[in-house]
């Protein structure tokens, strides 16, 4: 299966409907569209604000009827996860990012045909990804 990712801009668009027809020649079912860097969450108001334009994602989606599973919007501590090597998901506080991957992973995992089976991340808050979220004494 195959789950497409874009960002709103047009030139990423053309490249994710090519990738779309290629899916439907090979017969690979696709889960869904997400778009990614879908506009910046301002750190001190919450105001979202659309650097690209804005739901280019979506309606692909609905021009190849292929359901729509979300947008998340830029996060730099996505950069910083990367770069010091602590998957965002399991290090990231509760933002519209870390929300927004939530409710996609959710809808992902409902879509997954019978027998395939979904890969829990470790909770999230804890470094080292234990169950306790940070809150004990496991060293993080």
């Amino acid at each position: 299966e195959a789950l497409v990712v874009t960002t709103p801009q047009e030139v990423a668009l053309a490249d994710v409907r090519k990738s779309i027809n290629f899916c439907k020649t090979v017969k690979m079912p696709v889960l869904g569209v997400v778009e990614n860097m879908s506009g910046f969450v301002c750190p001190h108001c919450g105001e979202t604000v659309d650097i690209f334009s804005k739901g280019g994602g979506e309606t692909t989606a609905h021009d190849f009827d292929l359901p729509f599973l979300g947008r998340v919007p830029m996060d730099p501590q996505v950069v910083s996860g990367g770069d010091s090597g602590r998957p965002y998901l399991s290090s990231a506080a509760d933002t519209p990012a870390t929300r927004a991957f939530a409710a996609i992973v959710a809808q992902v995992i409902d879509r997954l045909p019978p027998g395939k089976k979904a890969v829990s991340l470790p909770s999230a808050g804890c470094a080292c990804g234990c169950a306790t979220g940070g809150s004990s004494s496991c060293g993080c």
